[in-house]
């Protein structure tokens, strides 16, 4: 299958920093959210100059730094109070994520498939075990499609958010795609994002059943969701 990268990808590397500095950068990280709303709710901006990354579209050099809670970037200015609710208006703040949590937390709500062969199909998550290994779509061979998750994000910003989709088939692996959702901060409303487009291939060896496994993690490297599912691929109509 064919898929691209998502540009505007950032995540941990080896590169060493102080203590200090690191703290500093993160700070300096979430303070940039809280100033700039629309690179907390979709992928993060490009920066104005070219950046190194690894094979896996890391951004060299850069080290996250330690957690800041909501709580704590509010109380920051907790004698500002429109500056305050500004800001609380802008994270999306509940009540229940300015209890000093330190963790964010993902919840993934559904999986869906969109195709031009069927339109879309949604499956809730976690899949039920009953439905666990089974087929979860069918495509046709050479039709373009797209994975749609549903998410929310409670008690802190989420990161540098990225996903990693590799597929089996009869045991080898056939294809790894990689992607940058991006930043995000807790709200009510569940996100919605898609993935990048991909491309069923086509022929007789790879019409069949293939397993997959689905996985997101931050720039912290912690993981929220790995979802094993398969699908199949059949003979184009004709």
């Amino acid at each position: 299958m064919e898929g691209g990268k998502r540009g505007e990808e950032a995540g941990p590397s080896s590169g060493g920093s102080s203590s200090a500095c690191v703290g500093d950068q993160r700070q300096e990280k979430q303070k940039e959210m809280v100033e700039k709303p629309r690179e907390v709710r979709g992928a993060v901006e490009e920066e104005e100059e070219e950046e190194d990354h690894d094979d896996d579209g890391v951004v060299a050099g850069y080290v996250p730094g330690p957690l800041v809670s909501l709580k704590e970037q509010i109380e920051k200015d907790k004698d500002d109070d429109s500056l305050r609710r500004w800001k609380e208006k802008l994270l999306g703040c509940l009540e229940s994520d300015l209890n000093g949590q330190m963790e964010p937390e993902v919840k993934f709500h559904s999986i869906g498939i969109i195709s031009d062969d069927f339109g879309e199909i949604t499956t809730p998550l976690p899949i039920d075990d009953n439905r666990s290994g089974h087929v979860l779509f069918t495509l046709r061979e050479g039709s373009h499609y797209r994975l749609k998750l549903t998410f929310s994000v409670l008690h802190n910003i989420v990161s540098g958010l990225t996903y990693t989709n590799t597929v089996w088939k009869g045991g080898r692996q056939v294809d790894q795609s990689k992607g940058m959702l991006g930043t995000f901060a807790p709200q009510q409303e569940p996100y919605v994002d898609a993935l990048e487009e991909e491309t069923t291939p086509s022929g007789v060896l790879a019409r069949g059943t293939y397993s997959a496994k689905l996985k997101f993690e931050d720039d912290d490297k912690r993981s929220y969701l790995e979802l094993n599912y398969s699908f199949e691929i059949k003979r184009a109509a004709r």
